[in-house]
């Protein structure tokens, strides 16, 4: 028998989605059908709100489908979450919070190049500097010195993020002088950090990260209780120091009323490797620390970074490494990218979407 697309959108039709009297094929939400001989592969738009409804509604398109068309044939039903408009950041697939519970690992070096590598893989990618104390990313573009300017839209000025090597992007470091300190309790740091991402004109967007500040302060929970994370991607150096904070950093993804999914650990400063002696490594840092930390918590390992000028060269003249075409640096932020797309992927498919958390302390 020769199943067709338009078979299918009809069995579909009959599927109502849960409290509402429209189907989902009325509500947009199919997004793909594959069809290969006795297996349907359906991709379903949903929101984390809607999230909790997705097991229902797998059942009820499994049993649409078979009833219509056999029941010998395979139905797989996979989800694409989208976040809801309630966030601010209508069109953004996945969020994902690059975290240490260090600093000077350096985890806005790691964020940068995860940024323009995944552009330069076809992802519409944007990135939050949301280390309000101590911002670094326009630096690290080589954006130090525009402004970001603004809209009018129904009252309300909305930012438009400057854009670099494909990658939006948004920082206070854009408000405020290069000299000047920010002299704010963490209320008002946590409301500039609000704007960045309820007051911004970020469009579609696959990927949005955010390159937060070291530690589990009040940042992070503004972020958490502002938006749903799909992950969290934790950065570290090997030596024991290091260590100990990471650990931190995930025990605060990781906690009961947060819950959010560990993508990846990336190791940085892995070894030193002298360009006049290409075989040697000299592990400064100590060795294998990170490889042991995601062993211990059964986090996957998404790449070690070794330190090379060129990299800290690239930071400080706004052209990370990413950018430069067959080297290898770009090759290993490449497959460190892959790997994180991986995570993300097998994260989506796995497990149901993120809320938003509410937070009494």
């Amino acid at each position: 028998m020769q199943v067709t697309k338009d078979q299918i959108i009809e069995s579909l039709k009959k599927v109502l989605f849960p409290g509402s009297k429209t189907d989902i094929v009325s509500q947009g939400k199919i997004k793909e059908i594959d069809i290969k001989e006795s297996k349907i592969s359906l991709l379903i738009l949903s929101t984390n709100e809607e999230s909790k409804f997705n097991t229902a509604i797998a059942d009820t398109i499994r049993h649409a489908i078979q009833k219509q068309i056999g029941s010998s044939i395979d139905v797989e039903v996979r989800y694409e979450m989208q976040q809801t408009s309630e966030s601010g950041i209508a069109n953004v697939k996945n969020i994902i919070a690059i975290a240490s519970g260090k600093g000077g690992v350096g985890k806005s070096t790691i964020t940068a190049n995860l940024a323009v590598s995944l552009a330069r893989k076809g992802y519409k990618v944007g990135l939050i500097d949301a280390d309000i104390f101590g911002p670094s990313v326009p630096k690290m573009f080589g954006v130090e010195n525009e402004m970001p300017y603004s809209k009018a839209v129904n009252d309300k000025h909305i930012i438009i993020p400057i854009e670099k090597y494909g990658v939006k992007l948004l920082s206070i470091g854009f408000f405020v002088k290069a000299d000047e300190s920010l002299a704010w309790r963490g209320p008002m740091a946590s409301g500039a950090l609000k704007q960045l991402i309820n007051d911004a004109e970020w469009g579609d967007l696959d990927i949005l990260l955010f390159d937060t500040p070291p530690g589990t302060s009040d940042i992070h929970l503004t972020i958490l209780q502002t938006l749903p994370l799909t992950g969290a991607v934790i950065v570290t150096t090997p030596q024991d120091v290091a260590i100990i904070d990471a650990v931190r950093g995930i025990d605060l993804f990781k906690k009961e009323n947060i819950n959010v999914p560990i993508l990846g650990l990336i190791e940085n400063m892995s070894w030193f490797t002298p360009a006049e002696l290409p075989q040697n490594k000299y592990y400064i840092f100590g060795k294998g620390g990170g490889e042991t930390l995601a062993k211990d918590h059964g986090i996957r390992l998404l790449g070690q970074v070794p330190i090379v000028q060129k990299i800290r060269e690239g930071g400080d003249e706004g052209e990370p490494v990413s950018i430069n075409e067959e080297t290898l640096l770009q090759e290993i932020f490449s497959e460190i990218t892959d790997k994180l797309i991986d995570s993300l992927e097998e994260r989506n498919h796995n497990l149901p979407g993120t809320n938003q958390i509410h937070i009494k302390y």
